[in-house]
């Protein structure tokens, strides 16, 4: 693969706990990825928090993309994310998301929420993709800029609901719902 230029091509990666010697790695992608990077200290504030999280995905013993995320009560917040550009559009992003919803079940909780800023269409897109809806504005939500932000949330069961709400009705199925009854 071409460095800098992203791929169609699909790159199989190994996801696993974010560990110190990482942190260089993910702060090169961090750096090329966000306008307003968090630094080194960023990262190491937030990760000694009990509830959140670091995950990385691994491809030929490199690190492709991280994610840090926090634990709550009833659903999952996504902090930070990012694949480095050489990387992208090659389905890692997709698997670490996909990572993040087998975990939803597991841990009985039903959601994850993310803020994805109002200029970043390209983020915006991709987690629509994943199955992502935007619910809400936040308004000038960033502290080093005016910019809004999309809430973001990922429902474990919002498939299921949404096939029965557009679940064709007819007289039939009225007849076998009095009948049931």
């Amino acid at each position: 693969m071409k460095s800098g230029s992203p791929s169609n091509q699909h790159l199989e990666v190994q996801i696993r706990w974010l560990i110190r010697r990482d942190m260089a790695e993910v702060l090169r992608i961090e750096q090329a990825s966000a306008a307003n990077p968090w630094n080194d200290e960023d990262f190491l504030c937030c990760l000694r928090q009990r509830n959140c999280i670091g995950m990385v995905a691994e491809h030929n013993h490199r690190i492709v993309g991280f994610m840090i995320y926090e634990l709550h009560k009833s659903r999952l917040h996504i902090l930070n994310f990012a694949v480095a550009p050489e990387c992208r559009r090659s389905g890692v992003g997709a698997q670490m998301v996909l990572r993040l919803v087998d975990k939803l079940s597991q841990q009985r909780r039903s959601e994850i929420l993310l803020e994805v800023r109002e200029g970043n269409l390209d983020g915006q897109l991709f987690f629509k993709q994943q199955g992502f809806k935007a619910v809400c504005v936040l308004r000038r939500h960033f502290d080093d800029t005016e910019e809004d932000a999309y809430i973001m949330q990922f429902r474990l069961n919002a498939h299921a609901e949404e096939a029965a709400t557009f679940a064709p009705h007819n007289r039939i199925t009225e007849i076998s719902d009095i009948d049931a009854a």
